[in-house]
């Protein structure tokens, strides 16, 4: 089955399968090109992914390879005449596909990242046959026969916990995709999810178009007033790249236009910019998707029904820490009143700005970052372009790196003897605290043509034990605007903690110690999938963290501009809140909806009038571009999760808080022993309680936030 994980800022949305390391027997009839995609991954660090080999005409031909051969490894299985036992059934299973898997991790990738030439055709041809063939293992009545054997089975007592813990997720995984359905009822969720693979491929490939195809152009350099260098610079840079040397481009991605949205002093091209980035999707013709979307939701109610749900969200939601939308709804309303309210004061602020400088308008969404931005340096005496200088990629990754060896003993040793997928891709092996290997994290920071936008982490394999030690391959994929050659790339504080984020996502397969890969590193309940990464976003703004940060004079950032970041921490927090919990609740309400046909514009509109959204502010996702929601089904009525894993952050950072030392390493091993290395071997909520000694409360991220004192 294939997992989906995104992150945050993200997505474009994809995440890799677990690589496996066993070999496989070659297919025959299978190209001699095509070969290297299944066989079992070599050379050091425990064998890496053969990057070097790919070819994405050979994606066809291997991924039908490779399902033959999980088909028959499969059949095997459900045909053994012997009792079902934990091992010849439920770890029969965890040793299949393994060839499958090697290709999944390649396709994957190149769908996420290098969806050029002819991926797009090859990706809308085999989505569909991939829904076909996992429904095909959900259904095979015989399989869950022998998996059901297991789960009821009397003697399943004297397995170990995590043993029970993953007879209990492929049970659960099996029913809840329809394996306990009638035959006829089979079919037709088989015929619904190969459709949905289709849309949401469509979804995803239209929005990628619009921010491939459609950007803001400036000829004149005085339409760049506002704008620090180094984004002159790289907007420039990128111009020259698409044959336009001489000007400048803002790419329709959120790394180019939110810059220009803070700090851009020309109004006019500001709300041009706004126009295009919130229009994705939205523009008529054949990149639009308010149809797919209809038809998205149409099909995901039927596929509830099919499963014995009302709607999508009560289906989604069964399996979650949440557990139902209710509960997810209860706690976005929560913070979405204080947050709606603290947005009109801002906005009055802002207000008083503009009509001091005789702006003769009203605070517009295309002018909200800009304003607030001097708002905050009128109310902190902080100026971000201060900031920016400190924040060069570079420097943040080592950052980062620094913090996870300072709480778990990790180093980072770069190495160049692998191959990788594209030349800016650089490559690091992850030792522990004994010296030993834990992992490989790859990082690929820049925009290309033919990437998804937004930010992720994706696993190219999963860390295990239950056939000798495997140790985990982990990545994390940004989209930053090259700087020109020789200067060092710089980014905002915003983009710094998505790093921080999408890194915890990372150092959340990186410190996994279980011994089956089903239920390894971020294989854990989706609403508590972004806990570990939010919780790292904290560490950001330590003091001993902001020091690294030096500018290209190598000083370090001066204690008063610490102190005044610190100062304005909750700044603006509502904004951020307002614009995420606008897209969860539409999100939710979206999929609450049954069997009402959907206008996305209409609905949209509607909604949001009655959650009465300040009209300074927009969705950060509206409804034709929300990819992590219509592109897959990983956080399709799960947008909330941010929230919900937000709350676990605050409060888990409070255990270190409260000690007076946010790196104190007794709690730091807790929370390795209890949650980190855990992945999906213990149910969430008790990993928690085990960590924290009680259930999470929302009142430190209220208190962070500024909403309560």
């Amino acid at each position: 089955m294939r997992a989906l994980l995104m992150a945050g800022a993200a997505l474009g949305g994809l995440a890799g399968l677990a690589a496996a390391a066993a070999p496989s027997a070659a297919p025959t009839a299978l190209p001699a090109s095509a070969a290297p995609l299944l066989a079992e991954w070599t050379g050091p660090y425990g064998g890496v992914p053969p990057f070097d080999k790919v070819r994405p005409a050979d994606f066809e031909p291997a991924l039908t390879a490779a399902m033959a051969m999980k088909a028959k490894e499969i059949e095997a299985i459900a045909s053994n005449p012997a009792p079902a036992t934990f091992d010849n059934t439920i770890v029969a299973l965890e040793r299949s596909g393994k060839a499958l898997q090697r290709v999944m991790v390649l396709y994957d990738l190149w769908s996420a990242n290098l969806k050029t030439g002819p991926m797009r055709d090859i990706e809308a041809r085999m989505s569909p046959r991939l829904a076909a063939f996992d429904d095909s293992i959900i259904q095979n009545a015989a399989l869950f026969r022998r998996i059901d054997a297991v789960y009821t089975a009397p003697d399943k007592a004297r397995l170990t916990p995590e043993q029970q813990r993953l007879v209990w997720r492929i049970w659960t995984d099996f029913s809840r995709e329809g394996a306990k359905l009638s035959p006829a009822d089979k079919q037709a969720l088989a015929s619904v999810n190969q459709q949905l693979s289709v849309l949401q491929t469509r979804f995803a490939q239209n929005e990628l178009a619009d921010e491939e195809n459609v950007a803001l152009v400036l000829d004149r350099a005085e339409d760049l007033a506002g704008m620090p260098a180094a984004l002159v610079a790289g907007y420039a840079a990128d111009a020259a790249d698409h044959g336009q040397a001489g000007k400048w481009r803002i790419a329709n991605t959120r790394s180019a236009v939110e810059p220009f949205l803070t700090y851009g002093s020309n109004r006019a091209l500001r709300q041009k910019a706004f126009a295009m980035w919130t229009s994705r999707g939205d523009m008529g013709g054949a990149t639009d998707n308010n149809a797919i979307v209809t038809q998205i939701l149409a099909l995901r109610t039927r596929k509830a029904r099919l499963l014995g749900y009302n709607t999508y969200a009560d289906w989604h939601l069964a399996d979650t820490m949440a557990k139902t939308p209710t509960a997810a709804l209860d706690l976005s309303m929560k913070v979405w009143w204080p947050a709606v309210a603290q947005v009109h004061q801002d906005v009055a602020a802002m207000q008083k700005i503009v009509d001091a400088e005789h702006g003769g308008f009203a605070i517009a969404p295309w002018d909200y970052r800009y304003y607030a931005e001097k708002l905050r340096k009128a109310k902190y005496d902080l100026d971000l372009n201060q900031v920016k200088p400190y924040l060069q990629l570079d420097h943040v990754r080592e950052a980062m790196f620094y913090a996870a060896g300072r709480l778990y003993g990790f180093t980072f040793k770069p190495v160049t003897d692998v191959p990788v997928f594209q030349p800016d891709v650089k490559v690091w092996q992850v030792l522990g605290r004994d010296g030993r290997q834990v992992g490989l994290w790859y990082f690929d920071p820049y925009a290309r043509a033919g990437k998804n936008s937004g930010a992720w982490m994706t696993s190219y394999r999963e860390q295990s034990r239950f056939e000798g030690p495997v140790t985990t391959i982990v990545s994390n994929n940004s989209n930053f605007v090259k700087a020109p050659a020789g200067e060092a790339v710089t980014i905002s504080f915003d983009d710094a903690n998505t790093m921080f984020h999408e890194f915890g996502h990372a150092l959340h397969g990186l410190n996994s110690s279980v011994t089956y890969p089903t239920l390894s590193g971020t294989a854990v309940a989706r609403d508590f999938v972004e806990f570990p990464s939010q919780l790292n976003e904290n560490w950001l703004t330590t003091p001993e963290v902001l020091r690294l940060l030096v500018n290209a004079r190598g000083e370090p950032m001066p204690p008063a501009l610490i102190a005044r970041i610190k100062q304005a921490q909750a700044f603006n927090k509502a904004f951020s809140v307002v614009e995420t919990q606008a897209s969860a609740l539409v999100d939710m309400k979206l999929h609450l909806a049954g069997d009402a046909k959907i206008d996305p514009r209409a609905f949209e509109k509607t909604t949001l009038a009655e959650l009465k959204m300040p009209s300074e502010i927009v969705m950060r996702h509206r409804i034709p571009q929300f990819g992590h929601i219509f592109s897959g089904e990983g956080y399709a009525a799960g947008y909330y999760g941010y929230l919900w894993a937000e709350v676990l952050d605050h409060d888990a950072f409070a255990a270190f808080t409260e000690t007076g030392d946010a790196w104190n390493p007794q709690v730091a091993a807790r929370l390795h022993d209890t949650i980190l290395s855990r992945g999906g071997t213990v149910d969430p909520a008790e990993a928690y309680r085990a960590f924290r000694g009680r259930d999470p409360s929302p009142d430190a991220l209220l208190r962070h936030d500024g909403f309560i004192r």
